[in-house]
């Protein structure tokens, strides 16, 4: 830089415009994926191709273009590729990269809920129970499910139908007698030895042939062991197949679809504007599971056919198709989706989007549904943004608060506290965004130093770092004092531009009573009528509940694993022996002293203090 006075430096220079044609003469024609960034580095747009040199000179010809393409190729600064061997490995590239990296201008598939999914376990004793979250449980998960009631319902049929275990492992390893489920005929109870090793291996694959559609291979299965019972005089064993067997065709025969038990889902979209839903309606091996609608987000495309195409490939490609799909429209390359959907799922599916008799029914079904779903949303969404622009209103906000993030602080008399943390955008309440502070180093009941504490942790990061992400609505559950906690922390970190605003519940903690502590120190009462504290009143329950659980949970676990590690004499060993026999502390507080004094390493007075401590009484030997 030249001193005082001196001549200004030249800018830099702005790069060249990228050059599609150039860049597209040196592409193969081999297939894979390619991808569009901005001048930032930004994902523009990934997409896959058959022929990669023919696929992105389209975007550079002289054709129209729709406004939204126009619009990306204007942004583009450079292009990468990603040859592969075939067509349908770019499909599941392109799905794989599109959730990796949500490109601005690709449709994306969004749901932040976890499916429900069927897991049947690889143990020796194999159970088979409902599963959600991370699929770290080793064994073989069925779904996903549309609905937690779908798979219950699956489930209470496996269980009377080839009574396997739905206990979780430590009640199973600790039982001493059959439970309740053995009584009422829906486990056999391995857990203590009342069914061969032998049988229950059976079972087990009876209820994977139940599950992966294989109804006629199951019944022949049946039907052969029914036969051999029979021959060898065992008539009850025999009885107990032939109701099996009854059963299964009983529900067969109410729940064909076109003459075969059905193994399909059927999809429709309905579209307006910007807004598109996707409903699915599945089946199971003949059983309707009912219906699941998504919201995708479409990023400006407007063809609901490009819409479902999209939905379709990214969602198979992360959950195992059923042998049938069929759409209520034609999309595109739907030889290469079956292509990629076998490669995945390791059996043949068929995509179908011209159908007549029953399964047109349930299309229509599908169509009227998608329709009733997408209003609801966007009655839904008018009715968050009516509040919306109550609260800027309310507030005196240049703009609606496009994110808003509540703190509050739970505790039991100053035991396990915990502070909550929860966002809200447009749409409504970011569930991936929450977070929990387990708050600690404060005074008991100090809720003025936990919320300051809570706060630094959140916005330490954010201080000097212009790409933080930051509310533009803080809101407080608390009065002066809290408020005045962060607007502390932010003056501390020099973070600027947040509108803090407090939720000071009223005398009578009824709702609707709240006062809201402006920055410039005044104090509104909007009443229950208001839309805008309505969505205050929102956020601010979401985040006392959110706070709640976390806390109950901390104390929870600070009381069953501390208190006998407290006691003098118990290391990580004995307590570890001590759970382990009774199955856990329930098990443990429901014993007597001479009980407990049969765990190996534990004597008689052990077993006295133990027992005092965990029933409130004085230890023996105290004063």
């Amino acid at each position: 830089m030249t001193g005082p006075g001196g001549p200004a430096e030249p800018a830099a220079p702005a790069p060249p415009p990228f050059d599609g044609k150039a860049f597209v003469r040196g592409l193969s024609t081999a297939p894979g994926v390619y991808r569009m960034y901005g001048a930032d580095d930004g994902v523009l747009y990934v997409g896959k191709a058959g022929a990669l040199k023919k696929r992105v000179a389209s975007y550079f010809n002289a054709s129209p273009k729709s406004a939204r393409t126009a619009a990306m190729l204007s942004q583009v600064a450079r292009m990468e590729v990603t040859v592969t061997r075939t067509e349908a490995e770019a499909l599941l590239l392109e799905n794989q990269l599109i959730k990796s990296l949500k490109p601005r201008y690709n449709v994306l598939l969004r749901d932040d809920k976890s499916y429900p999914y069927l897991l049947l376990t690889r143990e020796e004793w194999p159970r088979v129970a409902l599963h959600r979250g991370p699929q770290s449980v080793p064994g073989r998960y069925y779904g996903p499910y549309p609905s937690v009631l779908a798979v219950r319902d699956t489930l209470n049929l496996l269980h009377k139908l080839f009574k396997l275990r739905s206990c979780e492992d430590s009640v199973f390893r600790n039982r001493t007698r059959p439970c309740l489920q053995y009584q009422i005929g829906r486990c056999s109870a391995p857990c203590v030895g009342l069914v061969e090793a032998e049988d229950y291996a059976a079972a087990v694959r009876r209820v994977r042939l139940f599950l992966e559609g294989h109804s006629d291979d199951l019944l022949t299965e049946l039907t052969a062991a029914m036969d051999a019972a029979a021959t060898r005089l065992d008539f009850e064993e025999a009885a107990r197949l032939r109701d099996i067997l009854a059963s299964l065709r009983s529900m067969q025969a109410r729940q064909y679809v076109d003459g075969r038990a059905a193994d399909l889902d059927v999809l429709a979209i309905a579209m307006q504007g910007a807004n598109a839903c996707v409903l699915l309606l599945a089946f199971r091996d003949g059983r309707n599971f009912g219906t699941r609608a998504f919201f995708p987000r479409t990023n400006g495309e407007e063809d609901p056919a490009q819409v479902l195409e999209a939905f379709v490939a990214q969602y198979y490609t992360a959950h195992s198709p059923p042998r049938e799909i069929v759409l209520d429209r034609a999309i595109a390359d739907v030889a290469l989706l079956e292509e990629a959907f076998a490669l995945t799922a390791g059996h043949r599916v068929v995509v179908k989007t011209s159908v007549r008799g029953e399964r047109a029914g349930y299309l229509d079904l599908a169509r009227r549904n998608a329709e009733s779903s997408l209003a609801a949303q966007l009655g839904s969404q008018a009715a968050q943004a009516a509040r919306a622009e109550s609260l800027r209103e309310l507030l005196g906000l240049a703009a609606p608060a496009n994110r808003i993030e509540c703190f509050d602080i739970s505790h039991t008399m100053g035991e396990a506290t915990v502070a909550s943390q929860v966002v809200f955008d447009a749409e409504g309440p970011v569930r991936g965004q929450y977070r929990r502070y387990n708050i600690a180093g404060i005074e008991p009941g100090d809720d003025y130093a936990a919320m300051h504490q809570a706060l630094t942790r959140r916005f330490r990061r954010a201080a000097g770092n212009p790409d933080a992400v930051l509310p533009d609505l803080l809101l407080i559950d608390g009065g002066a004092g809290q408020v005045a906690q962060a607007n502390d922390v932010l003056a501390e970190l020099g973070i600027p531009g947040i509108t803090v605003v407090g939720v000071a519940k009223g005398e009578a903690r009824r709702p609707g009573d709240e006062t809201l502590l402006l920055p410039d120190g005044r104090e509104l009462k909007p009443g229950a009528a208001s839309p805008g504290l309505q969505l205050v009143q929102q956020v601010r329950d979401e985040a006392h509940r959110f706070a709640i659980t976390g806390h109950r949970g901390r104390r929870q676990k600070a009381r069953s694993s501390s208190r006998l590690e407290d006691i003098p004499g118990i290391g990580p060993r004995r307590r570890a022996a001590l759970l382990k026999h009774f199955g856990g502390l329930g098990g443990l507080r429901a014993a007597g002293v001479e009980e407990i004094a049969r765990v190996e390493g534990v004597n008689l007075a052990l077993a006295e203090r133990i027992y005092a401590t965990l029933h409130g009484l004085d230890a023996p030997g105290t004063a």
